[in-house]
């Protein structure tokens, strides 16, 4: 009964989120505060306090029939233009509600974005080490994933295979910044690069490429480091957003995409991925939480950012003297950490002996790395220090 594309699907089931239901197995056996679940990206801080006054004001003071009604498939205007305006004044852009369109989130905005422009065959670039399931939203429209390997000095992209790499079918290149699994923050010139690339390969080659940037981190970056905003690179950028982070609104599944003017056939593009919007089941974006967030368009991430900080020096710095290699995260709350061994899979089998659940790196198509998810408690960071000293102890790292 179940299709032949979701077969493989089925097979190879999130190791992510397969370690995460184990990790509860794991709670139920030894107790919750004897398992170390470093597994999924779940923000653990909560919501910023203005976001609950809005929940309260919206159903207070804003009609019923309204707040939870048919709206446009693109969300409503007067939020998309908030967001516009937040955008313009935080990055200097001129985007208006025309350009923003409200997703049930980013994995739903990627989707969007893909089934408005893909063809069967087209090819879609990605740079490894990348989320797991953007071959999956690919594949759902018939792409062809082309993967670039990891630049393990830096975790930069490799841009010197990307520009081998790219060809007459390549219509979508992919970038997440900051990145899951490794928290580096794509630079000035990393971008400026990357956009050259595309730019004298599309003259090249007579085509035409999307380049979409995914970032549900943008406001988890740490030490004053700047994450430049994509569309000033290329023009023909579609940024797919989350509030599942900086709000810690994992659940409401909640974000935009940005489509600028600057697009090739931009209103075309934007009618299109508003078709999309509702063609894929989503019809619109959930109702109450898009007046949710123009009320709180100024809400304070600081607190994620400090507690997430706080709990990325703790962690960096303790597995650093326990002999594990890793480089510093930039952004997001991951950390990608040198597996002692070649098979990172055996590394994470006995770590899971400490009750320590990590990720394998060939889950983001970078094997000998494990991924290790910092947005937990703090308490929880310092109760596993000494089984990640046990587990060093066994490698011979101290």
């Amino acid at each position: 009964m179940i299709s032949g594309k979701m077969k493989p699907l089925v097979e190879n089931n999130s190791v992510i989120r397969v370690m995460f239901e184990e990790g509860k197995r794991l709670a139920a056996i030894y107790g919750a505060e004897n398992v170390y679940d470093f597994s999924l990206g779940n923000p653990n801080v909560p919501a910023p306090p203005e976001v609950e006054q809005a929940i309260l004001d919206t159903l207070r003071e804003e009609e019923s029939t309204f707040v939870h009604g048919y709206m446009s498939n693109a969300g409503y205007e007067d939020v998309r233009e908030t967001i516009a305006q937040s955008l313009n004044s935080r990055f200097g852009t001129r985007f208006s509600q025309k350009n923003i369109l409200m997703t049930v989130g980013a994995a739903s905005g990627l989707n969007v974005i893909l089934k408005t422009i893909l063809n069967p065959g087209d090819e879609v670039i990605v740079f490894a080490p990348y989320f797991v399931e953007y071959g999956n939203y690919v594949r759902n429209y018939d792409g062809q994933l082309t993967v670039i390997s990891p630049n393990t000095a830096d975790f930069q992209p490799n841009l010197e295979e990307f520009a081998e790499k790219i060809t007459g079918r390549t219509k979508a290149v992919i970038i997440n910044t900051p990145n899951n699994p490794t928290g580096v923050v794509y630079s000035h010139e990393t971008l400026t690069r990357l956009a050259e690339i595309m730019r004298q390969k599309t003259k090249e080659l007579g085509t035409e490429m999307v380049l979409i940037s995914d970032e549900p981190y943008r406001e988890l970056a740490y030490d004053g480091v700047e994450v430049p905003y994509v569309t000033k690179y290329y023009a023909d950028t579609v940024v797919c957003y989350s509030y599942s982070k900086s709000l810690s609104l994992p659940g409401e599944r909640i974000g935009y995409l940005v489509i600028p003017d600057e697009f090739t056939d931009s209103e075309a593009v934007f009618t299109a991925a508003t078709i999309a919007n509702r063609v894929l089941g989503c019809v619109n974006a959930p109702s109450l939480m898009q007046r949710v967030i123009k009320r709180c368009i100024e809400a304070d991430a600081r607190v994620n950012l400090e507690a997430y900080d706080k709990n990325r020096n703790l962690l960096y710095q303790g597995l650093k003297k326990l002999g594990f290699s890793c480089i510093k995260p930039e952004g997001a709350f991951y950390l990608f950490v040198k597996a002692p061994e070649p098979d990172e899979k055996a590394f994470c089998a006995r770590a899971q002996k400490h009750n320590l659940l990590l990720v394998p790196g060939s889950s983001f198509a970078c094997p000998g790395y494990v991924r290790i998810a910092y947005c937990v408690s703090e308490d929880q960071i310092t109760r596993a220090m000494s089984a990640f000293e046990a587990l060093a102890q066994e490698y011979g790292l101290v």
